[in-house]
């Protein structure tokens, strides 16, 4: 079978024009230990924005709490003609990580990449999450693509990736971390070489370039996803975290990265436009430091959604994107709470291409 690079396959960037947004229904207590109450007002807010710009897909676990659901966004003033429930199981509520990535041709057809998600090699329930791309591909009857490599003993092996990991320009250039997929803690893929992730990257996103980052922030339970550090704001140009207090343990590793980009040359050999973007201060719940980032937002139709931290960074982080997207809404989303389950606003969100 031809790959999708092979069929001009490839993976447009988030500011593309969007069909709609996938989330899947906060359900499980436990990803908010003793601050679940608020989440699924948080997702409200979310969801009432984004209602307003573009369809939104929601994944339920069943009946009753579609209902409940849509109680809550009614209340909230959503735009309830715009979304989409789905009743299919999920373990969490990260389709960045566990959702479909998909991919469009320049003739407008829209395809699946389907890669194997494990939960980030940390816990056992993940095989509801896995499925989400299947149901998807199978609700739209649409092409599915399962991105795979041959070790060289000839055993074949579905690759892991989460859409957290990756960020693209839309025009073969992708951004990722070391830390992520080829450090020996993460054990995504045991055995795959940098080569073959690149490869398969090009074979299956259509990327021509990959700029390879070192760590993610503190406080990443995923091991570096670079959604928190750098990410691409046009297609030269890339939008970095910062951390100027010396003292943090953020500060190296996000200057180790920000010299990379500097050093960094695009396909026609020529420097990217790096822009700069704050942390807040630590967030810190129950003595664990929370990965807090302003990295951590999502473009959708006509927006930009920001996590903001009631922190005197709070204004310039959204002041910098309002510069990065001076024709989008810019809208700021209190994730305090959040945080806690250690993601944020594109971690629990996916986009789907027009």
């Amino acid at each position: 079978m031809q790959t999708p690079h092979a069929q001009n396959y490839r993976m447009p960037a988030e500011w593309s024009p969007h069909a709609a947004t996938w989330i899947a229904w906060p359900h499980n207590p436990d990803d908010w230990p003793n601050k679940f109450t608020p989440i699924p007002w948080v997702y409200c807010e979310i969801v009432r924005h984004l209602s307003q710009v573009e369809d939104v897909h929601i994944l339920v676990n069943d009946q009753p709490a579609e209902k409940r659901a849509i109680n809550l966004l009614r209340r909230q003033g959503a735009n309830l003609a715009r979304l989409h429930f789905h009743c299919w199981r999920t373990d969490r509520v990260w389709l960045r990580d566990s959702g479909p990535i998909f991919i469009r041709n320049p003739k407008g057809d829209v395809a699946i990449t389907d890669w194997k998600f494990n939960a980030w090699a940390k816990y056992k329930n993940w095989r509801n999450d896995d499925l989400i791309p299947q149901h998807v591909a199978n609700l739209y009857d649409m092409h599915s693509f399962c991105p795979r490599v041959t070790h060289p003993n000839g055993k074949e092996q579905t690759l892991v990736l989460e859409g957290g990991s990756i960020d693209t320009n839309g025009e073969g250039c992708l951004l990722t971390t070391e830390e992520c997929l080829l450090s020996d803690v993460q054990q995504r893929n045991p055995g795959v070489s940098k080569q073959q992730l690149e490869q398969a990257f090009h074979d299956y996103l259509g990327i021509e370039q990959v700029l390879w980052l070192n760590r993610g922030c503190a406080g990443d339970d995923t091991h570096g996803h670079v959604d928190d550090i750098a990410r691409f704001v046009g297609t030269n140009t890339i939008l970095a975290a910062v951390e100027s207090n010396t003292a943090d343990e953020n500060h190296l590793p996000l200057a180790e990265n920000l010299e990379r980009l500097h050093a960094a040359r695009n396909l026609k050999k020529r420097p990217f436009v790096i822009k700069t973007l704050p942390m807040p201060a630590p967030v810190v719940f129950e003595g664990q430091r929370l990965p807090a980032s302003y990295a951590n937002f999502y473009i959708a139709n006509n927006l930009v959604l920001v996590p903001t931290f009631n922190d005197p960074n709070d204004r310039i982080a959204l002041n910098t994107l309002a510069d990065c997207f001076p024709t989008r809404t810019i809208t700021g989303i209190h994730c305090t709470d959040f945080i806690w389950g250690l993601g944020a606003l594109h971690c629990m969100t996916q986009q789907e291409p027009a």
